[in-house]
């Protein structure tokens, strides 16, 4: 059975690691800065957190990745992994590597949808996050398609409770009037994007993930709300 399973070595591979560093100060991280006009907050909430955690964020935007992997701290993003739909970056082997040199990607399975290896993805958030491996996780599912922070669905937070690991809350702003939603490339004006990283949160004695999950969501609202990384 553990044989099926997808592998974690690439996860912790200092070669890789490093590979990774390198695509993204040499590329990414100069298109997201030549594409738009940046600002980072809260930076030094971050200071200090190492192995595994779960960075929280809201979602309107396909820039919302990029400028995660991007515009963090480069000790927040060295580990950090994300899921990807593993029929559709999993299928071919040259989309899954560069998903995962950009991203570090590892697979979920959606429901209905058939992959190579059925049942090699079970679980891989949680086997990340027991391993020491920082996760991205949006929990309001899909992108707003309003402007408006959506609900937050309870999963990042029963993670967090079950594995007894730190939420990292970041808000983002701006993301989806540079890119909205239907447009495959950001505008041309330079537009003004801004990431506020908050600090570290951790459940509370008996807090349930719904509970939870309302905190981490109050935290975001108000960081967008106020723009600022500590509101």
């Amino acid at each position: 059975m553990n044989q099926q399973l997808h592998p974690l070595d690439d996860y912790h591979n200092p070669v890789k690691r490093k590979i990774r560093k390198l695509v993204r100060s040499a590329l990414t991280r100069p298109a997201i800065k030549t594409l738009l006009q940046t600002k980072v907050e809260g930076k030094e909430n971050a200071d200090g957190l190492t192995g595994a955690f779960i960075v929280v964020g809201n979602h309107s935007s396909h820039l919302d990745a990029p400028m995660v992997f991007s515009l963090l701290p480069d000790q927040i993003t060295a580990n950090l992994a994300t899921g990807a739909a593993a029929d559709y970056f999993y299928r071919r082997r040259g989309i899954s590597k560069l998903t995962s040199l950009f991203f570090n990607t590892y697979p979920v399975e959606r429901s209905g949808k058939a992959t190579k290896q059925p049942g090699a993805a079970v679980g891989m958030t949680g086997r990340l996050l027991r391993d020491g491996i920082p996760i991205l996780l949006f929990p309001e599912g899909t992108r707003s398609r309003d402007g408006h922070l959506g609900q937050f669905k309870p999963g990042a937070a029963a993670l967090a409770i079950k594995f007894n690991v730190p939420i990292l809350p970041l808000a983002m702003t701006g993301g989806g009037e540079a890119m909205p939603v239907g447009a495959s490339f950001p505008k041309l004006n330079h537009p003004e994007v801004a990431m506020y990283i908050g600090k570290p949160m951790w459940a509370e004695k008996n807090e349930t993930a719904e509970e939870f999950t309302s905190r981490i969501r109050g935290q975001i609202a108000a960081m967008i709300e106020q723009q600022s990384a500590n509101p």
